[in-house]
């Protein structure tokens, strides 16, 4: 029954779906404490007069269903009624209660919550007699002015796109798609190597090893560490042979004591191979529905025009944050950044299949977003909060006909039909991604008609020289300190 409390709470807090006449309304004394930009602390009394009306309907709906031997129903004594189904009356008259007066006070103070109200329900009790005084904690909204879009002047990415980066593009691609061969010998710079991998610090072994293949690119990055001259390091090393190196722990890393700590990363190499250089052959011409490598390279400058085109989104987006934030101190609290790191990461993505990157583009920039979680996902909320108030006022929305167009695109790139890739994404809860991702891309381009603009060169798009390991160092580590835990209110 707490659950079932709680959850109606949330949603008449929510929802405020229901509109009261005044002469309906309780003579609730609220008071609210500001706790940061997005945090308020509220207490409520609920007077005793208003709790007796709720007890009454209560018992009033409980008398016309009641099945009590030698009565009929609507016929049961009130003091029978009582005794008998005391624990389902009081938390009926609970769950009725919080209802009530979460919805009224949502309504009053026009508290626009971004989670569930921090209640203690199983301390929770509603008197017999008195009043009823409870107090909760609750995430909103952050509250801000929006800036005059007019008076802002954003750097926007601009340029043809070059032979040199259709060429790294085109390598990024058939990389992907090269088969290994086991080498006898030293590896070079290039080559894979098959490993597992294991840690450890100062502080003793780190629990856990991974086993992978890596190429050997000047880059490695882990979820929470990158390891600067990978190749350089395991240049030369054979099959039964270890290299260790140090890396640094992000300070983003949610193992409160490991951020900023030296730890070393021990590669142990079971196999070498030689990675064959890709070529564009049949299979990958029928499979992008090309008919000649010079249809082929047309599809690739489209995609890197797509490509293109999510930097200046990427980078409008980012100026548009640090012009908004410049003058705003929006107090996020940390449990709400961490809820919404996982959804911050299945937009971006999105964005970066729909934009034709290849999954070993979107694993580094999974590890880097990883990395700098913390802070990135802070940036991401702000942003979010910004275009969402923009949107609202300004009423945008996808439509339909554009959800489909979209989804339809997708379902070309990836080689199936359009209704299986909807249904997929129905089913997983993508389906939510896209439009919001749809409704924020259109506010962009509402901002973008309203801005001024500085043209300068777009960033070239260049041969992936990052390797990634889909796991953290610290990922097998507990924290033993509570500075980042959610405050619990009493």
């Amino acid at each position: 029954m707490s659950s079932e409390v709680e959850q109606s709470a949330v949603e008449a807090s929510s929802d405020a779906a229901t509109a009261e006449t005044p002469a309906e309304r309780m003579a609730l004394q609220v008071s609210i404490e500001n706790k940061g930009n997005c945090l308020r602390h509220i207490a409520v009394t609920v007077p005793e007069i208003d709790i007796q009306e709720i007890r009454e309907e209560v018992l009033d709906e409980l008398r016309d269903k009641a099945q009590v031997p030698g009565f009929r129903p609507g016929r049961v004594p009130d003091a029978l009624l009582l005794r008998r189904f005391r624990t389902e009356i009081s938390a009926d008259i609970k769950q009725k209660v919080l209802m009530a007066s979460l919805e009224q006070i949502s309504e009053e103070y026009k508290i626009e919550p971004l989670g569930e109200p921090r209640l203690n329900l199983g301390n929770l009790e509603v008197p017999d007699t008195g009043d009823f005084h409870y107090e909760f904690d609750v995430e909103v909204r952050p509250d801000f002015e929006l800036p005059d879009f007019n008076t802002i002047t954003l750097n926007r990415p601009t340029g043809e796109v070059t032979p040199e980066e259709i060429d790294a593009y085109l390598a990024n691609l058939l990389d992907s798609r090269a088969i290994p061969e086991v080498k006898d010998g030293a590896a070079e710079p290039g080559d894979m190597i098959a490993c597992t991998i294991t840690y450890s610090w100062s502080g003793g072994e780190i629990p856990g090893s991974t086993t992978e293949q890596l190429r050997l690119r000047p880059v490695l990055n882990f979820q929470d560490a990158v390891l600067e001259g990978f190749d350089a390091l395991m240049t030369g090393v054979r099959a039964e042979e270890t290299r260790s190196a140090t890396v640094t722990i992000s300070r983003q890393s949610p193992v409160v004591e490991m951020r900023g700590e030296q730890v070393t990363v021990n590669f142990a190499v079971q196999t070498v191979f030689r990675v064959p250089e890709g070529q564009i052959d049949q299979d990958l011409l029928t499979s992008w529905d090309c008919t000649s490598a010079e249809d082929f390279r047309g599809m690739v400058t489209e995609q890197m025009s797509n490509q293109m085109h999510y930097q200046q989104r990427q980078s409008l987006r980012s100026q548009l944050l640090d012009e908004i934030t410049a003058s705003a101190d929006w107090d996020l609290p940390e449990g709400l950044v961490r809820q919404q790191t996982d959804n911050a990461l299945r937009r971006e993505f999105l964005e970066m299949s729909q934009a034709g990157f290849t999954i070993q583009q979107i694993r580094a920039r999974e590890n880097q977003m990883r990395q700098n979680a913390i802070e990135d996902t802070k940036s991401a909320l702000k942003q979010h909060f910004v275009l969402d108030k923009l949107a609202t006022r300004e009423n945008i929305e996808p439509t339909s006909e554009e959800i489909e167009r979209e989804i339809a695109f997708m379902a070309l790139q990836n080689g199936e039909s359009p209704r299986k890739l909807r249904a997929r994404m129905v089913k997983s809860g993508l389906i939510e991604n896209l439009s919001a991702q749809l409704r924020e891309r259109k506010t962009v381009d509402w901002i973008m008609e309203r801005v001024q603009f500085v043209e300068v060169p777009h960033e070239p798009i260049a041969r992936n020289n990052a390797e990634s390991v889909r796991a953290a160092i610290c990922g097998n580590m507990k924290s033993s300190l509570v500075d980042d835990a959610p405050a619990e209110s009493e």
